[in-house]
């Protein structure tokens, strides 16, 4: 790509380049005279991708920072069976080292250059979540377009990674978990979802349970002109927990969905999917609990475990209330431990259903996000491309 002599351009400069060869980035239907944009000259993007993320690469501070994916030519490796998971899976990974060809070995011709780079673009990029409790009522005001502000009753906001791995929990005693190729989709996982988000409970009809990813920086934003300020804003350590007052400055947000409190109550109590795609319940029948929410338009998905949260002043007279867990899902002992926090919001829900006639009791609903999910075109094309503020809540 670079002419004998030639100065090696800037990420800056060199970003521009993949911008012009990436506007056809989740398109299902691609001209073919726009074919060109989408596999171009291989040797454009093993130089890209060398001088962007091997000759050109920026430490994160992250002890992972060093691990480069690629992403092999031909997905059918994945089909079969091969105790070898990097025989199977759609990439494999190495540790970073100074010469690419070099590191790569007999390895270099099977690998897609061109989704390689796009796949570290989003792994080596630096996220949070924010899962929120919001007012029902005043979301959807505020999404009519009145002047109504949007705010967050509670929220949890917490740093999050990009893999091409899934990481599948498993809700039982052992809480064993297991990792499987995920790729061409990227997971978010929160491997803490229990303790982190103990305190996300829904206790009106009118909460709503809210989730964001937002970007907070990575390669896709690079300074147009290198300065090292011997700033140390990159240097934030691996899986920190983290408020509001902590992350700030987000880029963009890549994904935002809501579901209100009935819709997560009535999924809950249904035991099987009454929701279509926006909710809907997994089908393992020890994971009963377990929920997966769709984003906008079918966007991603986010999966959720949710539980009653039980009425602490009858939790001594009867300790195998249904109101506590559902019979049979397997996972009542693992959320009884609410914090001082979800408790008092329950035993005040309790005691709001108690003052009213309705014949249905309120059932407090504890939420805890588990991982987001969306496909690798829309997360690389959002990067790129999108100029939207993010949401904030």
């Amino acid at each position: 790509m670079l002419a004998q002599g030639e100065e090696t351009p800037s990420r800056y400069e060199l970003l521009g380049m993949v911008k012009k060869h990436s506007s056809l980035l989740g398109k299902s239907v691609v001209e073919e005279k726009d074919a060109s944009d989408v596999v171009i000259d291989s040797r454009f993007w093993h130089d890209v991708f060398d001088l962007y993320f091997i000759r050109g690469k920026e430490s994160t501070g992250r002890q992972d920072d060093d691990m480069i994916f690629f992403v092999r030519k031909s997905m059918s490796k994945r089909v079969g069976f091969n105790d070898d998971e990097e025989e199977t899976a759609p990439y494999f990974v190495r540790r970073w080292a100074p010469e690419l060809d070099k590191l790569m070995g007999e390895s270099l011709a099977e690998v897609d250059w061109r989704r390689s780079f796009y796949l570290n673009m989003i792994a080596h990029t630096k996220y949070s979540v924010t899962v929120a409790i919001c007012s029902h009522r005043k979301l959807r005001n505020h999404q009519a377009g009145q002047s109504t502000s949007l705010y967050s009753i509670y929220k949890v906001v917490k740093t999050v990674y990009a893999s091409p791995s899934r990481v599948n929990f498993h809700l039982d005693a052992k809480k064993e978990v297991e990792t499987a190729p995920a790729y061409p989709d990227i997971c978010f996982a929160v491997d803490d979802f229990d303790s982190t988000f103990d305190a996300v409970v829904l206790t009106d009809t009118d909460h709503c349970y809210c989730v964001l990813l937002n970007v907070l920086d990575g390669p896709a934003f690079p300074r147009e002109k290198e300065v090292d300020d011997g700033s140390s804003s990159n240097n934030l350590p691996l899986r920190v927990e983290t408020n509001s007052e902590k992350i700030h400055n987000s880029k963009l947000t890549i994904f935002s969905g809501f579901v209100s409190y009935q819709m997560v109550r009535d999924a809950y109590d249904a035991g099987r999917s009454r929701l279509g795609s926006l909710l809907s319940l997994g089908n393992s029948p020890h994971k009963t609990d377990k929920l997966y929410m769709k984003g906008p338009g079918g966007r991603g998905e986010v999966e959720v475990v949710v539980s009653g949260v039980s009425d602490q002043s009858q939790q001594d007279a009867d300790p195998y209330s249904p109101v506590i867990t559902k019979k049979g899902s397997g996972i009542g002992s693992f959320f009884r431990k609410a914090a001082s926090f979800a408790s008092l919001a329950a035993k005040q829900a309790y005691a709001a259903a108690a003052n009213t006639d309705s014949d249905d009791k309120m059932l407090p609903l504890k939420c805890c996000l588990m991982s987001i999910t969306l496909p690798w075109e829309h997360i690389a094309y959002d990067l790129l491309f999108k100029g939207s503020p993010p949401v904030d809540l």
